[in-house]
């Protein structure tokens, strides 16, 4: 019991982390940030028994620091690669493909879209991280999530308001 217990803290630590990211308006702040929160995230999931997801964070962590330092199609690429490959070698039920595809959403926004578009393209990954979740069963999970939805549509109708603003 514990060991649940245990888990379900680290999902709620990876919500704290996850607000601390998606209130970042600078795009190298806001990765560095989703570095720690999907380092932890693997951990809560991989408690949780959820393996395909645990290792979805695990190269999502390592596909932000990559897209820190390069936006490089072809990383993405290789990582898109890599997310379906593991996918592929892990999945214990079709819905574990639902994290695989968020991921892969995620790889995709990071390196080949900047500003707006790429907070679009994150919460289109939220989306599909919130029904892995709800599926998992992971409490910490689903109020992130949502939070970083709200928080997400908050941040880009933000910056499309100081867009607009400062080409007036």
């Amino acid at each position: 019991m514990f060991d649940s217990y245990f888990a379900q803290g680290l999902g709620f630590v990876s919500y704290i982390l996850a607000i601390l990211c998606f209130i970042q308006k600078d795009d190298r702040h806001l990765k560095s940030m989703m570095i720690l929160m999907n380092l932890n995230h693997a951990l809560h999931f991989y408690l949780l028994n959820a393996v395909t997801s645990s290792l979805c964070c695990l190269f999502a962590a390592g596909r932000t620091a990559a897209s820190i330092k390069t936006k490089e199609k072809w990383i993405a690429g290789l990582f898109i690669i890599l997310t379906v490959l593991i996918g592929y070698l892990t999945v214990a039920q079709w819905t574990d493909y639902i994290a695989v595809l968020g991921s892969c959403l995620g790889t995709f926004a990071l390196f080949c879209l900047t500003g707006i578009k790429m907070r679009w393209g994150i919460l289109v990954g939220s989306c599909l991280w919130l029904i892995n979740n709800i599926l998992i069963g992971s409490l910490g999970g689903i109020l992130l999530e949502t939070t970083v939805i709200i928080i997400n549509l908050t941040t880009i109708y933000k910056l499309h308001k100081h867009t607009n603003s400062t080409s007036i």
